[in-house]
């Protein structure tokens, strides 16, 4: 007997959620039932590190590689090209809300992939948590800004220049800043835009 399939759906969504995203997306090959579940999960967690590990075998990697004890830059552009592929794939098949949406990864400049993902997250318009890690300076796109429904911001390694003539943060109550490049003016005008702020942290080094 089939307990697990049985098990009321609030709880099955809980347990996708607690999963990778990988390995929900696999309880699909489980039955009929658990096809299209994962696709459903409101929260998405994407952590570069965890979902693509370049191998470090001694055996793989070039002379150059082991002498300096790290994977070459080619190796590492295709583990992140996986990664954007695996993003695009999930939101592609992802039916219903996004609560909360997590992207860590590093970044250096801009992104074209991440100002797509971003975009995308912003027209959907569900996301309530959003959470940006990027452990550099990833010049985050006006499309940040019309998040209408997010509660709590979390903001890593960003870079935040931008002047926008409307920010959507009316119901943010968090709002957790660490690395950030800005200015004064923007800042404030950022701060000024979050009636509904409760805690606010910023860390810079």
């Amino acid at each position: 007997m089939d307990r697990i399939s049985k098990l009321p759906p609030g709880i099955i969504e809980t347990v996708l959620c607690l999963l990778p995203i990988q390995e929900a997306a696999r309880t699909s090959i489980l039955s009929k039932e658990w096809r299209y579940d994962w696709t459903k999960i409101p929260k998405l967690v994407f952590i570069e590190e965890d979902a693509f590990e370049v191998s470090t075998d001694g055996d793989d990697l070039s002379v150059l590689e082991q002498t300096f004890d790290r994977p070459s830059e080619r190796k590492m552009m295709t583990n992140r090209c996986k990664l954007f592929y695996a993003i695009y794939q999930v939101l592609l098949v992802h039916e219903g809300p996004i609560n909360e949406f997590t992207l860590c990864m590093p970044v250096d400049g801009s992104c074209v992939e991440i100002d797509h993902i971003i975009r995308h997250l912003s027209k959907k318009n569900t996301v309530k948590i959003l959470k940006l890690d990027f452990n550099g300076s990833y010049r985050l796109p006006l499309s940040l800004f019309s998040f209408h429904q997010l509660t709590e911001l979390y903001l890593n390694g960003c870079v935040l220049d931008h002047q926008p003539s409307s920010i959507g943060f009316g119901s943010l109550t968090t709002l957790n800043m660490q690395e950030i490049w800005t200015c004064d003016k923007t800042l404030l005008r950022l701060l000024s835009s979050c009636p509904l702020l409760k805690r606010l942290t910023i860390v810079s080094s």
